[in-house]
């Protein structure tokens, strides 16, 4: 298997790149590699920069909006996007719900739901996660009872990320109570200011609240936002999370870590030299490297072999990527249990030492560098590779993920 790039591949890699490096607000730039998070505006204007270009939903079917590009030429423009690192178009809308409603929904739907996710006029989440359901999903709760024209829709939802933001939310109900869990699950789509809805905000272990829960109290929704068939739920939902895995391994994202660690960690001296030149600390960056290594080629395989499965059918590699991005040494929304004096303790020591004298180093670059989940998580870098499948999962949880 070839997973180089041709020349063509190689042009459309540096117009995407320039695109990125000309077209990024300077502060939306520099919020995102210091680790800070985006206003909702900041997020919606570079958005519709992008669907100006005509980039915006970049992976859908040309006839609502998409650009044709071949699979090789979306995972470019996604690595070059968080490379820059640019905010990635929002997912629930673009990557989720988006496909769901032009493969199962009716014209109806497509007409009204697609240009205005393309375009964030509406912000969407979503409502999969329960209490008591999260890798079981299919014994969710939440319940909608077909009353005439209108689903009655009572349960909760947490882990609801961004919801605090959202216009619409995209749900998984169960509409038939008496079949098997998977088959009387429903897709429906429902407005957030609806009578019945409650937003209630889960704080982070580092101070964000971009994670809710979500109650529903007898809210009533138009049969209309019904997506496909009644009971089907549960097989779009599948189709859904297919679509998802291949580009969640967020490979880009932490190479953009990897390489504002290195810049940050040459700008503080410990024993006379950069961090950045001592061999205990380069050997593990150079692990942590390799282990990204191996998981940008995983998904590079995964890439190529789009087409071999079926279309709408997910390559069951992508699994593998998704679970090993959740894993990703670099990933900066988890961290890891376990002691990291052997890396930060010379860190520390040279902090303290420019404290005492005005050296010409920032303060902001000596906080991102030391405050960690800002930047690549230092942590892990002490961490023994071969102990990786083991500890891998030992976190936790710094920002959410729904």
């Amino acid at each position: 298997m070839d997973l180089s790039f041709s020349e063509e591949e190689v042009a459309f890699r540096d117009e995407v790149r320039n695109f990125f490096k000309e077209n990024v607000p300077s502060a939306t730039r520099q919020k995102l590699q210091e680790g800070r998070h985006l206003s909702k505006q900041e997020m919606i204007d570079w958005w519709r920069i992008l669907n100006k270009k005509g980039w915006g939903v970049s992976h859908w079917p040309k006839e609502y909006g998409g650009t044709g590009w071949s699979s090789v030429q979306h995972y470019i423009f996604n690595e070059e996007l968080q490379m820059a690192p640019a905010p990635s178009p929002l997912a629930f809308g673009v990557s989720m719900v988006g496909p769901v409603i032009y493969t199962f929904g009716n014209e109806a739907q497509k007409k009204h739901y697609l240009p205005r996710i393309a375009n964030v006029d509406d912000w969407w989440c979503q409502g999969f996660s329960e209490p008591g359901s999260g890798s079981d999903l299919a014994s969710l709760k939440t319940k909608a009872e077909r009353k005439g024209d209108v689903y009655v829709v009572n349960g909760q939802k947490t882990w609801t990320t961004l919801a605090q933001h959202a216009d619409w939310i995209f749900c998984l109900c169960r509409t038939d109570p008496a079949a098997k869990k998977q088959s009387g699950i429903s897709f429906i789509l429902i407005d957030m200011k609806s009578k019945g809805i409650t937003v209630r905000p889960i704080q982070t272990i580092d101070g964000g609240l971009e994670v809710n829960e979500v109650f529903l109290d007898d809210v009533q929704v138009p049969v209309a936002n019904l997506v496909g068939e009644e009971n089907k739920g549960w097989d779009y939902a599948k189709f859904l999370l297919g679509n998802e895995r291949t580009g969640i391994a967020r490979v880009g994202v932490s190479k953009e870590r990897i390489r504002r660690i290195r810049e940050l960690a040459a700008k503080v001296e410990s024993g006379g030299k950069p961090v950045l030149e001592d061999q205990g600390f380069r050997e593990k960056l150079a692990a942590v490297e390799i282990e990204l290594k191996a998981l940008e080629l995983t998904q590079l395989r995964v890439v190529a072999d789009e087409n071999k499965h079926g279309k709408g059918k997910p390559n069951p590699a992508s699994l593998g990527v998704e679970d090993q991005g959740f894993r990703n040494p670099a990933d900066h929304h988890r961290t890891v249990d376990g002691s990291d004096r052997p890396v930060r303790r010379p860190l520390r020591r040279a902090w303290r030492r420019r404290q005492q004298r005005s050296d010409g180093l920032d303060r902001a670059d000596r906080a991102e560098l030391f405050q960690q989940p800002q930047g690549l998580d230092l942590r892990r870098l002490q961490r023994d590779p071969a102990q990786h499948h083991h500890q891998g999962r030992a976190g936790v949880v710094v920002g959410g993920r729904q």
